[in-house]
């Protein structure tokens, strides 16, 4: 039963506005919110949206700036008159940037797909009764959840398996994440069992159910968890500084970390630019910052609508 109930509006006029698609109604434990909390949480809400917003414009502003803009204000520009998209050109010319991002990108498009083939197909095996090995495969993939292998442990398998400096040992030691399949499988465990027997009862097998049945039905959960990998394989850095030991390899978040954290100048033979001069380090830093968020923030406002419906669900349900 939903928490929020029916508030009745005082005879006065006062009191929260009732509405038929129930918005507006409040909870019966919130009482009416006086104006000095309304506007305290203005101030509160007002203040953390700044201080997520303003450096991000900084670091946005500081790479469309002209080396006299950012030599004028001493580092860091809010506010470019002349924007100018050099620092941009210079990393997406060719070099070490440019090939990072394609690993990126390559890396995350690839471990996405592989993750979610094989997190559904364990998640569905999973909540189907009877299934071969059901409750120990189940316990397994809980215990993991409690206890981590540990760094050296894991270094030592990919070693063993010949996948040091190969970019498997970044996809395969995360291919499958517990969490991720213990809420899908609560998902998969929401799906009415009449729709599943009606199938078998025409001649359905367990792949074809799966396939157009279960997914179609199931693509808030899906687009969910697919979110989930590809920030994982898109900002992986501790596994890439781990096991890839050749520059040429690196995805962005490495070049990210040695020419943006650790501030390593980076010259023209990184960058195989054809611009007459290079535009501040500062600048080129901020754009391979940009970059390094750009792919995440375009993504986001397209699934967010199913997170409520995709995580929730299945959450409360595991």
């Amino acid at each position: 039963m939903s928490a929020a109930v029916s508030v009745a509006r005082p005879a006065g006029g006062a009191g929260p506005r009732r509405s038929r698609s129930g918005r507006g109604q409040r909870p019966a434990w919130m009482g009416e919110p006086s104006k000095l909390g309304i506007g305290a949480r203005g101030l509160v809400l007002g203040v953390g949206c700044l201080a997520v917003v303003v450096p991000f414009w900084a670091v946005l502003m500081t790479s469309m700036a002209s080396p006299e803009e950012i030599s004028s204000a001493g580092g860091f520009v809010l506010w470019t008159r002349e924007p100018t998209l050099d620092a941009y050109r210079a990393v997406l010319s060719g070099g070490i940037v440019t090939r990072a991002l394609m690993v990126s990108a390559g890396i995350t498009a690839l471990g996405t797909a592989l993750s979610l083939v094989a997190t559904i197909a364990l998640a569905y095996a999973l909540s189907r009764p009877g299934s071969l090995l059901h409750k120990p495969i189940l316990l397994m993939t809980v215990f993991t959840l409690l206890f981590n292998p540990g760094i050296i442990p894991m270094y030592l398998t990919v070693k063993q398996l010949g996948l040091l400096d190969n970019y498997l040992a970044l996809i395969l030691p995360v291919l499958v994440n517990a969490f991720n399949v213990i809420v899908m499988r609560a998902f998969f465990l929401e799906i009415p069992s009449e729709l599943v027997e009606s199938a078998f009862m025409d001649g359905a097998g367990e792949v074809r159910i799966l396939l157009r049945i279960v997914l179609p039905l199931s693509k808030a959960v899906v687009t969910v968890i697919g979110l989930f990998y590809a920030v994982a394989y898109w900002n992986a850095f501790f596994s890439a500084m781990l096991y890839l030991q050749s520059p040429e390899k690196w995805p962005l978040q490495l070049v990210l970390r040695t020419y943006v954290v650790n501030n390593t100048p980076i010259g023209s033979d990184q960058l195989s630019s054809n611009l007459e001069n290079l535009p501040p380090q500062i600048s080129v830093q901020m754009a391979i910052l940009v970059i390094s968020i750009l792919p995440i923030l375009l993504i986001y406002p397209f699934i967010q609508k199913h997170f409520a419906k995709g995580l929730m669900v299945g959450a409360v349900k595991g």
